[in-house]
């Protein structure tokens, strides 16, 4: 299930993000931490699954456009099709319809081929 990021979990989102190839430098993760907690049009989620944070889905919306720039999932947890039900429940929850950035691509477009 989604459900909003609250800076009570900021450690368990900076550790799931901390997974992403981008975000291995403690400086950057802190800066993008400080772009989901200032920036209202940027937005981050977590999946949860029974009573485990086990995935973190972060977005950008831009008028009717919301930007996927981070979908990371537990390591344990993978291969299980969690990203692909973390993108559609997203989508759901918010109301857009996802667009990737140049890091999200090939990911997102596997996904949307998994809808067809």
């Amino acid at each position: 299930m989604i459900i909003p990021y609250h800076r009570d979990y900021e450690k368990i989102a900076m550790g799931l993000l901390s997974y992403t190839p981008n975000e291995k430098k403690v400086k950057k993760l802190q800066h993008t931490m400080k772009q989901y907690e200032t920036e209202q049009n940027w937005q981050l989620y977590f999946w949860k699954e029974e009573e485990a944070i086990i995935g973190v889905i972060g977005i950008e919306i831009e008028e009717n456009t919301a930007y996927l720039h981070h979908l990371c999932v537990n390591p344990s947890y993978r291969e299980e099709g969690i990203g692909t039900k973390m993108v559609r429940e997203l989508e759901k929850y918010t109301g857009h319809k996802l667009s990737s950035t140049k890091s999200t691509s090939s990911f997102l477009e596997s996904c949307q081929s998994q809808k067809e």
